[in-house]
């Protein structure tokens, strides 16, 4: 059994790392652009978006549940499966990491590239409303939030509650994948539009440092909403019963 210190430390640590290789690498597709070379283009951020957080949350899981997004850890809270004072320190700890992420992306990567890419800080397309916005990334967000309680939530509960085995679920082997295959579609599917956060912690962390705040409400406001209706959805109809 993990203490919530060490829960706190994998969520921060889990964070870090996603929001480092996140917005790492639109800045690194800026990079390669600025510099006359073909970038990874809007496949290839997807699919680090997506990688990143399915080896995290394969990697992590086991320890603090692998949210790393305080949409997935409201998901949680509002279906009774964390008190409110540990989803307030998971958020906490969630915008430690991502501030600290973007902290350090600043100050490795060149100062106009990381600013020209807004440090992957994201924003509504011209022709798109803050109405469409929160909408989209309430859609998105819901997509992700579902498929993470149909799969690593509820591959936790399976191992909770199973009787005593040594043999993992496919569940627990691949829901962490399956998670980060829901970014990837997401990332694909929103990015022209509302940049595809799904993370308020994300979008806080880079917004901070890049100081860009135009339409920040939106990327609350969508995937905390998201995250309510998928955890609410999932846990009404569709979870297991114990």
């Amino acid at each position: 059994m993990y203490r919530i210190w060490q829960k706190l430390c994998a969520e921060l640590l889990g964070t870090f790392l996603f929001v480092f290789f996140a917005a790492g690498v639109v800045c690194a597709d800026q990079g390669l652009r600025s510099a006359g070379q073909p970038g990874f283009g809007a496949v290839g951020i997807a699919l680090v978006r997506g990688l990143a957080f399915a080896i995290l949350v394969c990697a992590l899981s086991h320890i603090s549940g692998g949210h790393f997004n305080p949409a997935i850890t409201i998901g949680a809270w509002v279906t009774r499966k964390m008190g409110s004072l540990q989803a307030l320190f998971y958020a906490i700890a969630q915008i430690l990491g991502a501030m600290a992420a973007a902290w350090v992306l600043t100050h490795l990567i060149p100062d106009q590239t990381w600013r020209a890419a807004g440090l992957a800080t994201p924003d509504l397309a011209a022709e798109v409303s803050r109405t469409q916005g929160i909408i989209f990334e309430l859609i998105l967000t819901f997509f992700l939030v579902f498929i993470f309680f149909a799969t690593v939530a509820q591959a936790q509960n399976d191992t909770h509650h199973q009787a005593r085995t040594d043999a993992p679920s496919h569940l627990h082997r691949f829901g962490g994948f399956a998670a980060g295959l829901a970014i990837f579609a997401g990332v694909l599917v929103g990015g022209p539009y509302t940049g595809a956060s799904m993370n308020p912690a994300m979008t806080l962390g880079t917004a901070v440092l890049s100081h860009r705040w135009t339409n920040h409400g939106v990327y609350w406001a969508g995937p905390l909403l998201g995250g309510v209706l998928a955890g609410w959805l999932y846990h009404a109809f569709f979870a297991r019963a114990e």
